[in-house]
């Protein structure tokens, strides 16, 4: 398949980008570079299946030639990203969104929204079902991104009704490994640079809350099986392990060998107490379960922070 990225400088989408390269397709990467970064795209340069565009997604797409899917990944997506670039995060998830669904109908190309668990808010179910609507402070800090992508998925599915385009939508549960930024404001980049630097690992109130942390290539492999399939609903993807953020902070000190200590610091407004996914719906329907541990993930995380500290 010949297939477009937008974001594929980002996290997730640089992975995903290797993911579709390695099972044989073409792909045209899209970023502005706004939170992505060329180095996660570097070691593609010469690759023949993989030419790059530098554009913002929230004007005017144009793609010369065929496209047989296109996958959305451009968005700001970590808290300290959608806190100072509310407007930016906002646009994307609407604006961004309407003009890769445009370029997908008007090429025959399936279409794959990157979702959130963030559409979930401060749940109050738990674990989070697809079939659950959400507990969302549509005009909180963090409503910018919750309600992007929110109207994201609801503007998919209009396209999917109404022009008939094809579409899938995966709602990621917090995902973590290489390439991630040192200064993203993720928990799990914000621990491993603390502990590798000896600086306090800084928890947020008592550290209770909980979060599920899947490995970046067990997420890459649902998100392809569910490209792959015919599933048109949300999907959640995600590591349905239940930690809270104060035992993954002790976990990083103890694999890192840090000397830091637990630092805590007032809750953020509207922060999750409880994040876990339901995955019934992808193992049912994408045979998808995820495979890397905890500990494994975050040695291999550790490891590439190590390296980029050292630069």
């Amino acid at each position: 398949m010949r297939i477009l990225v937008t974001g594929a400088a980002g996290f997730l989408g640089s992975h995903l980008s290797d993911r579709l390269l390695a099972e044989g397709h073409s792909v045209i990467g899209m970023d502005n570079f706004l939170t992505g970064h060329p180095d996660n795209i570097a070691h593609l340069a010469g690759n023949q299946r993989f030419q790059f565009i530098q554009h913002d997604v929230t004007n005017f797409m144009y793609v010369e030639g065929p496209l047989d899917a296109v996958l959305h990944f451009a968005s700001p997506a970590s808290p300290i990203d959608y806190l100072e670039k509310p407007i930016q995060t906002l646009k994307v998830g609407s604006l961004g969104t309407h003009k890769a669904l445009g370029l997908a109908k008007a090429k025959g190309a399936r279409f794959l929204l990157a979702s959130t668990s963030e559409v979930y808010g401060d749940p109050q179910v738990h674990p989070q079902p697809e079939t659950y609507w959400g507990h969302v402070n549509p005009i909180g800090p963090r409503g910018v991104y919750d309600e992007a992508k929110r109207f994201a998925e609801a503007m998919t599915m209009a396209y999917h009704r109404y022009h008939g385009v094809e579409t899938r939508i995966v709602r990621i549960f917090n995902t973590y490994g290489p390439r991630m930024r040192p200064n993203d404001g993720r928990v799990v980049s914000n621990f491993v640079v603390q502990a590798l630097t000896g600086a306090p690992l800084t928890i947020y109130g008592d550290g209770s809350q909980t979060r599920s942390f899947c490995y970046v290539s067990d997420l890459v492999d649902g998100i392809y099986r569910l490209l792959r399939s015919d599933e048109a609903d949300p999907v959640n993807i995600g590591n349905p392990g239940e930690f809270t953020v104060r035992q993954l902070a002790e976990q990083v000190i103890r694999l890192t060998g840090s000397s830091s200590v637990i630092e805590a610091r007032p809750l953020p407004v509207d922060d999750p107490k409880v994040r876990q996914p339901d995955i019934t719906r992808a193992t049912t329907i994408l045979g998808w379960g995820p495979k890397v541990p905890l500990e494994d993930g975050l040695k291999h995380t550790i490891e590439y922070f190590r390296k980029r500290l050292a630069r």
